[in-house]
């Protein structure tokens, strides 16, 4: 058994809590939280230890979920890999490239596993698309959610649109040519809406829209490859392709079907991926990928403040 931990308990850590309670190989020992209350009351449901510090887990647990704010990712991060526990860090993987950078060193030198949580790699209909990439040409994603007063200390490049990001860099074997990016804040002093075009070395071009300010959730993903057009709905975790046959006669003949996906929680699946790592397993999400999905959040981040500035839009971060 694999005695894990989460530190931070708030929405999405409370999540990794209950994961760990259910999955087979792991034994959830403890959560942290610098907010007592809440800390233990997910101790209590869970039957579990509750520490205030994380400092107190090194030693007592051989993996560590780490959910809190993302300005605190380098320093928990670094004291945790450099005692040798392994760590499963939230995305972004930190707040800058230079504290990515902190992070990854520590855990080359001491050896300790490190995954990135970038969810939707994990989602059975991401998964089903990665089967059948081969040359995408054009991508367009839209990450709509209704406002909720979480993960404010970032805007939403960091928040939503890294999702996105890191599976088009995933399914893009190129390196990014051009950034032109867009947004605005709303309801915050950060950016709560943002739009960009990200060009390739390759040619591939990708346009992605997020915003935590809309009526409704959107979560979708379509791009274009030779002959193919291929849609990805998160939510729904449906998968389906549009293929065309060009005859040497007569109108091209086009055929669609929905990928085979097998239905499943993608945090399970992270989790579980994470324990495999731990046990010797390859890591499926790498730091090298946190810190190249940040590399190009934090372009994006860039261009959007070029943008505001001109139109002498002001915001935070």
């Amino acid at each position: 058994m694999i005695r894990v931990a989460v530190v931070g308990v708030g929405a999405f850590g409370r999540e990794h809590a209950r994961v760990y309670s259910e999955v087979a190989g792991s034994h959830l020992a403890a959560v942290c939280d610098i907010d007592e209350s809440r800390g233990r009351a997910v101790a209590e449901r869970y039957g579990v230890d509750f520490v205030s510090d994380y400092r107190e887990l090194v030693g007592k647990v051989d993996a560590i979920s780490l959910a809190v704010p993302t300005e605190s990712h380098q320093l928990i991060a670094c004291e945790l890999l450099a005692a040798g526990t392994a760590v499963l860090v939230e995305k972004p993987i930190a707040r800058t490239l230079s504290e990515a950078d902190q992070i990854t060193k520590t855990a080359k030198r001491t050896g300790a596993v490190l995954q990135v949580g970038h969810l939707e790699r994990f989602n059975p209909a991401v998964m089903a698309a990665a089967q059948i990439v081969t040359q995408p040409r054009f991508f367009e994603a839209h990450r709509l959610s209704v406002f909720t007063p979480r993960s404010l200390d970032i805007d939403v490049v960091m928040d939503l649109m890294i999702h996105d990001i890191d599976v088009v860099l995933s399914f893009v074997n190129s390196d990014v040519a051009e950034v032109r990016a867009a947004g605005v804040p709303i309801l915050t002093p950060r950016i709560d809406i943002a739009n960009a075009r990200i060009e390739f070395a390759n040619g591939c071009v990708a346009n992605l829209t997020a915003s935590r300010v809309s009526a409704e959730r959107v979560r979708k993903l379509r791009f274009f490859q030779p002959s193919q057009y291929v849609s990805i709905d998160y939510a729904a975790q449906e998968a389906g392709v549009v293929g065309v046959k060009h005859r040497p006669e007569g109108r091209p003949e086009f055929a669609s079907r929905l990928l085979p996906v097998e239905q499943a929680e993608p945090l399970r699946l992270e989790i579980e991926s994470f324990l495999a790592a731990v046990g010797g397993a390859k890591v499926r999400v790498t730091a090298e990928d946190g810190r190249r999905a940040l590399a190009l959040a934090s372009d994006v981040t860039e261009k959007i403040r070029e943008h505001a500035s001109r139109a002498g839009v002001p915001f935070a971060g």
